[in-house]
């Protein structure tokens, strides 16, 4: 048998008290919306019930999770008493714990706000459910005791007035809405964009499979990533929040061209990320043409700036960010280690990092295992690079890296010691650099947004 309802008490705004003190008032029918409940709680999370009736959510919960139920009169000894209406709240207990559920609690609540101020004021998390009125067009809210009559764009507004965010909603029947709420300065504000990414992402060698793991942890949540290989620009969108050109790799002579500026183009704001290699075969027009389209170009070298960013205001030194995905560790195998082209693409990165790092001698004919094995090995060499169709010219990457790093060059083929100290200082420098670079994007972003 139904229990009866007084419809005036939800019509006077007023706590029907001899409803929620008899039992029978309870139905079970709510234990099916605790279980959906309990989905959105973290196992170990301290869980205050208001509201709790039955108290089924107690033995839905997750593993270690501690339960404190709370309600207009005790369902138990450990119940915390606590009429909303008389604008009691249980302050003291919100304080201890991580999550506050309210299972059709809502509904019965005289002032929302007040509520919601108090449970603003624990700074915890808020699991409710809710019948808004967009489900329940039908339906004869006072006859089922409801005080409260919100809409969704009313929900809306009653968080954002108390500074929660959404994080989760789901709808629980033909009536209920369960959401997930997280005070506002714990949630990021997201604002969507999308970001190209230019780079040989695609050519698979050790530092441009690194650099795309690099730009891809830089970028923020929100950002919508489209990686274009420099050969594959023709599969550009319209148009992008973001032009991103490098991924700490470097540019050269066949990939400034007019189908590069093309695509810088269609980025609201860009940045550089990059060093230069073949500077003889460089076309020095074509270059400070890219360089004028970016916002701020984050230099691989310092001998890159003496080059091409003299004068510039936004030209600045990063340094080889790739140097921070390899720890300072000491090589134990006195083999020597050879290093050519392919530079085992077979294997996961981390494999490739543990390989050159076990090595107390390296010999490396590619700037990113040379980089890493300076992090663990006590001599190192190296041979540079040559142009394919101009073997006499060289790439030039290692001595703008070495002079980076220990302040001076060192001649090919011939193995000289790793000064360990001036390659942990150049680590902690970079890392630095990171730290604006990650910033500047941010700031580029929220201003294209801003001005959108």
């Amino acid at each position: 048998m139904a229990f009866p309802i007084n419809r005036n008490l939800a019509l006077e705004k007023k706590t029907d008290v001899a409803r929620w003190s008899n039992q029978d008032a309870l139905e079970p029918a709510w234990d099916a919306r605790a279980a959906i409940a309990a989905a959105f709680i973290p196992a170990g999370a301290r869980v205050l019930d208001i509201g709790c009736g039955r108290m089924a959510l107690r033995e839905l919960l997750p593993p270690d999770c501690v339960y404190r139920p709370c309600d207009l009169v005790a369902r138990d000894q450990d119940t915390v008493v606590c009429d909303l209406n008389a604008g009691a709240f249980p302050a003291e207990v919100a304080a201890q714990v991580d999550i506050v559920t309210m299972l059709g609690v809502l509904e019965y609540v005289v002032d929302a706000d007040a509520l919601f101020a108090n449970l603003r004021r624990s700074r915890c998390d808020v699991v409710l459910s809710y019948c808004p009125t967009d489900f329940s067009g039908a339906v004869d809210r006072p006859s089922l005791g409801w005080i409260s009559h919100f809409g969704l764009s009313d929900l809306a507004a009653l968080f954002d007035r108390h500074g929660y965010g959404v994080e989760r909603s789901e709808r629980i029947d033909d009536l209920q809405l369960m959401i997930r709420l997280r005070p506002r300065d714990r949630v990021a504000p997201l604002a969507p964009c999308s970001v190209a990414v230019l780079s040989h992402f695609d050519v698979g060698n050790f530092g441009d499979r690194l650099g795309y793991h690099m730009i891809n942890a830089l970028l923020p949540p929100q950002a919508e990533v489209h990686h274009l290989a420099f050969n594959a620009l023709h599969q550009a969108q319209p148009r992008y929040d973001l032009v991103v050109l490098g991924i700490g790799n470097s540019i050269y002579h066949r990939v400034l061209n007019e189908s590069t500026l093309d695509v810088m183009g269609r980025g609201k704001a860009a940045i550089g990320i990059f060093g230069t290699q073949y500077r003889e075969l460089i076309q020095r027009p074509l270059l400070d043409k890219v360089l004028d389209r970016l916002d701020t170009w984050f230099a691989r070298h310092e001998e890159d700036l003496l080059h091409y960013g003299r004068g510039r205001a936004n030209a600045t030194h990063l340094g080889d960010w790739l140097i921070d995905q390899f720890p300072m560790t000491r090589g134990t195998d006195e083999t020597l280690l050879r290093v050519g082209d392919d530079v085992w693409d077979e294997l996961p990165l981390d494999r490739v990092i543990q390989q050159i790092q076990r090595h107390k001698n390296v010999f490396s004919e590619r700037l990113h295992p040379l980089l890493c094995a300076l992090t663990s090995a006590e001599l190192v060499a190296y041979l540079e690079q040559r142009d394919a169709g101009s073997p006499l010219i060289v790439a030039g990457k290692f001595r703008g890296m070495l002079i980076d790093i220990f302040g001076r060059t060192f001649p090919e083929r011939k193995f000289f010691e790793v000064d360990r100290a001036a390659v942990m200082r150049y680590k902690a420098r970079v890392r630095s650099n990171m730290a604006r670079l990650r910033e500047r994007i941010d700031a580029v972003l929220r201003n294209v947004a801003a001005a959108a």
